[in-house]
């Protein structure tokens, strides 16, 4: 790996660095040390072909394999459903990880040592109780699993009664099931022991300190892990065994540095993959329900615990699937519960389902009832979309009481209005359509009413903008208003096509260094054109066109690989699409070699440039010809520009010698146009 990446990175992105506090030298430690072919070998079985190597995706089901993995370039790509990457988004997406847990993966499996920024006093020290509090977790975790299977109370208590609810034992070890003795403090005398501290103990609530006594707070109980995305036990559920009126069947680990509950959906480390296989998630209630429902094979599903659902719960559903079916108890609590945290949902973006279990049954006991194939399709077959299930229970409870129903029809309106996202725009019409149907009032003014509460959450949202920022309104305005004079016919461009771009950072990241003459190298051919940045209109490629110049600038080589390991996602993922899709140029414009000739003579004499062309060597041809014809395109744009300028000064103008002055160079260009048509049939509009 390019040693310049990391130095350039520290520069370009020194906000991202800051927030992950791994330094540098690290990354650059845990990059050198990258094998490709090893990391996804350890996931998919790949088999040599040529240069790369192939194997069946991970990411789709196929039966022919599509997916190539090529050492050389240290890039992936399936050829069957289009996704492709590098080492550490690989990692991300298989493991569903954030860049920095991508990065923490990797330093462990290559013994990289992780150094971290410098930080503030007051973010080590939570950075600190953090990490300790993990470790006690999992020294915990193992605790309770001993007694589980190894200690004759747990044996004889906990697995039995676990067993009895039809638990197998690789599910158990698989969830990491344990038992906390009966014992007062069995569990604090040997934590403490094992020099754990007692305020984390507390902290993390697995002792509770009574009479100056730390007595163990999950005594005589099952105990449930419960796991981040990574694996690592964030906190436990702690159930009591038998019936127990004065204590709570539940004993959930306190909020602290790592365990917030709005935060956790319990299940996600075991289910995110087959989320993401069959995208879409089952949310249950309880931890049992998930256990058993894994057990069935059914494993793409998490539990809320049985609170409302929180807009950062949802945001970690939406991390993998667009696709959420919520399974509760068909009785009116299960009922109510699954309607709580509706508006989120929508407003996230989700596609919401709801299956209510019958005969006051629950995900766990149904299907350890009717077995794993009865229940898949019982879940199938009864997927309610969740507000036209919503409108029908609330319509039931109006009797055919007029204000009642005059209250249902605002409040499914002001859910409707919640789906405001654009691309959802023909899921809201039909939502309103068959709502008014069901309502039995008039289509347009269930319209009238979705809008009225779009209107007032725009304006709410305006509002509150302007108190925090009374500068927003002016700069939003003046964005609509260069919004709106950009999608004017006659400022759009007649050859908007992106293949030329990207063909010219496709040369750039490949032949960037190799030598264009004796005085310079390619990239700096390329990079003398000030036009080249002006004209080109993919941000993303401007972006990585910029950052190659800031490294020629700086006196470092850029590679393609600087681009492909970027932690910003749009330049990685432009790249290692570019890499594995051979971008040409258009043959319009290879075939046409005429207008250039053409093109490059007028322009440099509009632009007065002394016109100086020497013809490329046979051998210098390829490359070479395409950085030329990008180039040209890219002047043509401009010259469209520049008409468009000139012909809006003419119109605008009351002076008839600055009309004259106008008119002389509208002419010229106007004359290039004319031989440009004959050569190609192309015509400029408005001109």
């Amino acid at each position: 790996m390019n040693s310049i990446t990391y130095e350039l990175t520290n520069s370009l992105n020194l906000s991202f660095l800051a927030a992950t506090m791994i330094t540098q030298q690290t990354i650059q430690q845990i990059l050198s040390r990258i094998d490709i072919i090893e990391i996804v070998g350890s996931f998919i079985k790949l088999k040599k072909r040529g240069a790369n190597y192939l194997g069946l995706c991970p990411f789709h089901g196929e039966k022919t394999p599509s997916f190539t993995v090529s050492p050389a370039k240290e890039i992936y790509k399936c050829f069957g459903c289009g996704r492709s990457g590098n080492t550490i988004s690989f990692i991300m997406e298989h493991e569903k990880y954030s860049y920095v847990e991508a990065l923490r993966w990797l330093a462990a499996k290559y013994n990289v040592e992780v150094e971290e920024t410098a930080v503030s006093p007051e973010v080590k020290q939570q950075q600190l109780t953090a990490d300790s509090l993990y470790i006690l977790n999992n020294f915990a975790r193992q605790y309770f699993s001993r007694n589980l299977f190894e200690n004759e109370e747990g044996q004889a208590i906990g697995l039995s009664y676990l067993k009895e609810r039809g638990f197998r034992e690789e599910i158990i070890e698989r969830f990491q099931l344990g038992y906390c003795l009966a014992t007062r403090d069995a569990f604090a005398q040997t934590a403490l022991a094992a020099q754990y501290s007692l305020e984390n103990l507390q902290k993390s609530g697995l002792v509770v300190v009574r009479d100056d006594k730390p007595l163990d707070n999950y005594r005589g109980r099952i105990i449930f892990p419960v796991h981040n995305q990574t694996g690592k036990v964030m906190g436990f559920g702690a159930r009591i065994i038998g019936k127990n009126d004065k204590a709570p069947k539940y004993i959930n680990t306190p909020e602290n540095e790592v365990y917030i509950k709005s935060r956790i959906l319990y299940g996600t480390y075991f289910a995110r993959q087959a989320i993401d296989k069959y995208d879409e998630c089952l949310l249950v209630e309880g931890y049992t329900d998930v256990i058993s429902l894994h057990q069935a094979g059914i494993e793409n599903v998490v539990a809320s615990g049985g609170t409302s659902l929180t807009m950062d719960q949802l945001r970690l559903i939406k991390k993998y699937t667009n696709n959420l079916t919520i399974i509760y108890d068909g009785d009116a609590a299960g009922v109510k519960a699954a309607l709580r945290g509706l508006d989120m949902a929508l407003e996230e973006g989700l596609n919401v389902k709801l299956v209510l279990i019958p005969d006051k049954e629950d995900p766990d006991s149904y299907v350890h009832k009717v077995g794993a194939a009865s229940f898949r399709e019982f879940i199938d077959k009864n997927k309610k979309d969740f507000i036209l299930f919503q409108l029908e229970v609330q319509l039931k409870d109006t009797g055919g009481d007029a204000n009642k129903k005059a209250a249902v029809v605002n409040q499914v309106a002001e859910t409707i209005a919640k789906i405001n996202k654009l691309e959802d725009f023909t899921k809201q019409q039909d939502y309103i359509k068959r709502c008014a149907e069901m309502l039995r009032i008039e289509e347009s003014g269930l319209v009238a009413l979705v809008n009225k509460f779009i209107r007032e959450k725009i304006a709410k949202d305006e509002s509150k903008q302007a108190a925090l920022d009374p500068t927003q309104h002016f700069e939003d305005n003046a964005m609509q208003g260069a919004a709106s004079d950009y999608s004017d016919e006659s400022f759009n461009l007649i050859f908007k096509d992106e293949m030329q771009e990207k063909a010219l950072l496709k040369i750039l990241l490949e032949h960037g260094m190799k030598d264009w003459d004796h005085q310079k190298k390619i990239a700096e051919y390329i990079f003398n054109e000030d036009i080249v940045e002006e004209m080109i209109e993919n941000q993303t490629v401007t972006k990585i066109m910029r950052m190659y110049r800031d490294m020629l600038a700086a006196h470092l080589e850029p590679s393609d690989k600087d681009f492909i390991f970027s932690q910003e996602n749009d330049v990685s993922t432009l790249v290692v699409s570019l890499l594995n899709s051979p971008y040409e140029l258009s043959e319009r414009w290879l075939a046409e070699k005429e207008v250039f000739s053409v093109l490059e003579q007028g322009f440099r004499k509009y632009m007065n440039i002394e016109y100086k062309h020497k013809p490329l060597q046979k051998e210098e041809k390829t490359f070479k010809d395409d950085v030329l014809s990008t180039l040209q395109y890219l002047k043509l744009k401009k010259i469209k520009h520049l008409m468009e300028q000139n012909l809006s000064d003419l119109e605008a103008n009351n002076s008839y010698q600055k009309f004259l002055d106008l008119l002389q160079p509208h002419m010229h260009i106007k004359e290039m146009e004319m031989e440009i048509t004959k050569l190609t049939g192309i015509v400029f509009k408005k001109f």
